[in-house]
C-alpha cells in the first residue's frame, strides 16, 4: 500500500512546495502596495519605482512584507491555505442548496457531464463496433472521427450553443452535447483497439465452433476489450467534465463550475475561481476513481488476480 501511496505523496509535496514558493514573487508587488497604504515603509517608496524592480529583488529588499503575500484578499496567486479555506467556506460552511455552495454548482455541472458522457460513450461503442465489422466504416468514419478532434473546443462550443439556442434548445442538453463531443473519441479509439485485440488463433477457434459474428462479439471481442474500454472511460469522463465547464462559459451560465469561474474572473475574486478549479479537479478524480473500482470489480468477476 505504502509503495503506491508514497510516490503520490512525494509529488503532491513537491507541488505544494513550488506553489508556496511561487506565492511570494507573484504577490509581492500587490503586498508592497497594500503595506504602504497601511503606513509601512516600503523600498522603493513609490509604486512606479517598484514596478521597475523584479519580484524576487523586491521581496529581498522588503522581507517584512513577504508574510502578507499569503494573506491578500485578492492575490494574483492565492496560497494553498486560502484555497482550502475558500473550499471549506463554500462546501461545508454553507447549505448545499445555497447559490454560494460549490456542491450546488457541482451538481449542475455534473448532471451535464453524466448525460454527455452517456451519449458519447454509447456513440463511441456503436461506432467502434461498426468500424471493426465494416471495412467501409473503417475507411470512412474513422478518419472523420480523428479529424473532428482537431477543432478547438473553445471555437466549437459557442457554435453549438448558438445553433441549439436558435432551435429553442437551452440549458442542460447543449452542454451535454459538448461533453459528448469530447468524450466519444477516446471510447472509439479504445474500443476499436480492444475489439481487435483477440489474436488469430482465438478467432479461428470461434470459426471452428461456427460462431456467428454476434456471438464472437459477445463471447470474445467484448470481454477482451474491457481493459481498453475502462481506460477510455476514465479519459472520457474527465473530458466530459471539461466539456460541461467549457459549455457554461460562453452562455453566461448562472450555475455550475464554469459560472463560478466566470464570477471570479469578472469581479476580481481569484479565490472563487481557484476554489471552483479545485472542486472540478476533485470531482474528476472521484469520477475516475469510481471507474477504477468498477474496472477492478469487473476484472475479479472475469477471474483476474486480485
Amino acid at each position: 500500500m505504502m509503495r503506491n501511496v508514497l510516490p503520490i505523496l512525494t509529488v503532491v509535496a513537491v507541488l505544494l512546495g513550488v506553489w508556496l514558493l511561487a506565492v511570494v514573487p507573484m504577490n509581492i508587488h500587490l503586498a508592497a502596495d497594500q503595506a504602504q497604504r497601511d503606513g509601512v515603509a516600503v523600498v522603493p517608496d513609490t509604486p512606479a519605482a517598484r514596478q521597475e524592480v523584479g519580484a524576487v529583488a523586491l521581496a529581498v529588499r522588503n522581507p517584512d512584507v513577504m508574510a502578507s503575500t499569503y494573506t491578500l484578499e485578492r492575490p494574483a496567486l492565492p496560497g494553498p491555505q486560502q484555497v482550502v479555506g475558500e473550499l471549506w467556506r463554500t462546501t461545508v460552511a454553507v447549505r448545499p442548496s445555497s447559490k454560494q455552495s460549490l456542491i450546488y454548482h457541482g451538481w449542475v455541472t455534473l448532471s451535464a457531464t453524466l448525460l454527455g458522457f452517456a451519449i458519447g460513450t454509447t456513440l463511441g461503442i456503436v461506432l467502434a463496433v461498426g468500424i471493426v465489422f465494416s471495412r467501409t466504416m473503417d475507411l470512412s468514419v474513422m478518419p472523420w472521427a480523428i479529424a473532428s478532434q482537431t477543432i478547438p473546443i473553445l471555437a466549437l462550443a459557442p457554435m453549438i450553443i448558438v445553433i441549439m439556442g436558435s432551435l429553442g434548445i437551452q440549458g442542460l442538453l447543449p452542454k451535454a452535447i459538448i461533453s459528448a463531443y469530447l468524450s466519444f473519441f477516446p471510447v472509439v479509439v479504445g474500443m476499436v483497439k480492444g475489439l481487435r485485440s483477440p489474436d488469430a488463433m482465438q478467432l479461428d477457434l470461434l470459426r471452428t465452433y461456427h460462431a456467428s459474428p454476434l456471438q464472437g462479439l459477445w463471447k470474445l471481442r467484448f470481454p477482451a476489450s474491457l481493459p481498453y474500454l475502462f481506460a477510455s472511460l476514465k479519459i472520457g469522463i474527465s473530458a466530459a467534465l471539461v466539456g460541461a465547464i467549457v459549455g457554461e462559459l460562453p452562455t453566461g451560465a448562472r450555475a455550475g463550475f464554469g459560472a463560478r469561474m466566470l464570477v471570479g474572473d469578472q469581479y476580481g475574486q481569484p479565490l472563487v475561481t481557484w476554489a471552483a478549479l479545485f472542486a472540478a479537479a476533485i470531482t474528476a478524480a472521484v469520477l475516475v476513481g469510481i471507474f477504477a473500482m468498477l474496472e477492478r470489480w469487473s476484472a475479479r468477476r472475469m477471474g483476474a488476480a486480485a
